[in-house]
């Protein structure tokens, strides 16, 4: 069995590659700081390392050098932060085997790993639901690869981690899911990513906007129709159903369903049967519902809105999409993804964000949610003609967003009780570190040095 050290100091994140890395049939080792990471090389016959460059005690070149000295043969993966590429191509001279932009995409992860080990002739497969998030490997050390163009971005908060727990719970059965949040949170990506996980993963997934039906079409939208049914009708149509049929149909705002649909479409999902207009033959279909609504369908129930029957049909499990706002953990892993998708579309090479523009993203609420984000990355990378983004190419109200208080922003530097904030701060991240750092705004080397100056010692 090849032994893996991995060597990180987000606990959460490390223990996510190691749990990935084990179930491909490795033994994995882990280290939290450079100084423990050279007490397990000292340890264990590695046959490959994978380090952060920043570390709390020391960066990865010194990992690199100390392998290079004294596991000459040990193959070394760096992965990096955006604003890290100059230090990747340092690694490569050095005789790092390559690099790897984080976050990291464990599929993506394997593939490197596999080269590094020189196994082709025996590659590990990687199943499709393995992927954490969406960033990919760079093959090249010029600049940071591209994200894909779609795909389920995981976060490191604990409000993520709650939402992916329950789409691994859910995904593997056929139960009808119904997806609740406000709009902008991402809840097809949610959908998509329960019908990847699923059985039905090779079949079709069909996204359906509900909301977007004119009333007039919307049973041939959903059901079909023959040619001369009514008045337009020239051709023989397809509908959304008969679409999806083997897969998973996704209906967006489903609370924007007339009644009469309603009735049509629970008829549909209990005796799994559709009658194209015009047609008097039934079609069998085999399909998996998954609903998504930003309104309060029970309350649309009691007002006689919508139908409970219907209701109850379509919530045989729910899942709560988060606001951005409540995912503060995760804003800088999503604007990294939307960075990278924005560099593809317009043809650009931005490297990250400085600190000011990184402080108002913070500091701002975000209504619109992961679109809002979307769209404000992408209009700033258009706007930027240096590496980075700053806060001359932000909306006004994100620039003025940094000098309001912030609900998650403890007042780190602007009280005299600063000891206190980091031990409640240590307390509520339950000793970890990189998430104290996050909860408090600051970066991780500025609270070691706070820790140290405090005598803080964990």
């Amino acid at each position: 069995m090849r032994q893996l050290l991995i060597v990180e100091d987000d606990i959460a994140f490390c223990k996510m590659l190691e749990t990935f890395l084990k179930k491909k049939g490795f033994e994995v080792f882990t280290a939290f700081s450079g100084s423990e990471a050279i007490k397990k090389m000292a340890e264990h016959p590695l046959d490959l390392i994978i380090t952060d460059v920043r570390l709390p005690d020391q960066d990865g070149l010194v990992i690199l050098q100390k392998a290079k000295m004294d596991l000459e043969n040990t193959p070394v993966i760096l992965m990096t932060g955006y604003a890290e590429v100059n230090m990747a191509v340092t690694a490569m001279k050095e005789g790092a085997f390559d690099y790897i932009s984080k976050p990291v995409r464990p599929d993506e992860l394997l593939s490197l790993i596999n080269k590094a080990l020189d196994e082709s002739k025996n590659p590990i497969e990687v199943a499709p639901s393995d992927n954490i998030i969406v960033k990919e490997e760079p093959s090249k050390i010029s600049k940071p690869k591209k994200a894909k163009a779609s795909g389920y971005v995981k976060g490191v908060s604990d409000t993520s981690g709650k939402l992916n727990q329950y789409i691994d719970l859910v995904a593997p059965t056929n139960m009808s899911v119904l997806i609740i949040g406000d709009s902008g949170t991402g809840k097809e990506y949610v959908a998509k990513n329960i019908h990847d996980k699923s059985k039905r993963k090779l079949q079709p997934f069909v996204a359906v906007d509900c909301g977007a039906i004119p009333k007039e079409i919307a049973t041939s939208e959903f059901f079909g129709h023959i040619k001369g049914s009514f008045t337009g009708a020239v051709n023989d149509k397809i509908g959304h159903f008969e679409a999806a049929n083997g897969g998973t149909i996704f209906l967006d705002e489903i609370g924007n369903l007339g009644y009469e649909l309603q009735v049509q479409l629970l008829r549909a999902l209990q005796e799994r049967k559709i009658k194209p207009v015009g047609s008097n033959k039934e079609i069998n279909v085999d399909i998996r519902v998954v609903a998504a609504t930003n309104e309060d369908l029970e309350e649309a129930v009691k007002q006689g809105d919508f139908r409970e029957d219907l209701y109850h049909r379509l919530n045989e499990f729910s899942i709560q999409v988060p606001r951005l706002s409540d995912r503060q953990e995760d804003l800088m892993l999503f604007a990294n993804v939307f960075l990278d998708k924005a560099n593809e579309e317009l043809e650009k090479n931005i490297t990250g964000f400085d600190d000011a523009a990184i402080a108002a993203m913070k500091s701002y609420d975000w209504p619109g949610n992961l679109r809002e984000l979307k769209n404000t990355i992408k209009r700033a990378v258009l706007l930027t003609v240096a590496d980075e983004i700053d806060l001359d190419v932000l909306p006004r109200e994100l620039v003025l967003s940094k000098d309001q208080p912030n609900r998650n922003d403890y007042g780190l530097f602007k009280s005299k009780n600063e000891e206190e904030m980091i031990l409640n701060a240590l307390e509520n991240s339950g000793g970890n570190k990189s998430k104290a750092a996050r909860l408090l705004n600051i970066d991780r080397k500025t609270l070691y040095n706070k820790l140290k100056h405090y005598d803080i010692d964990l």
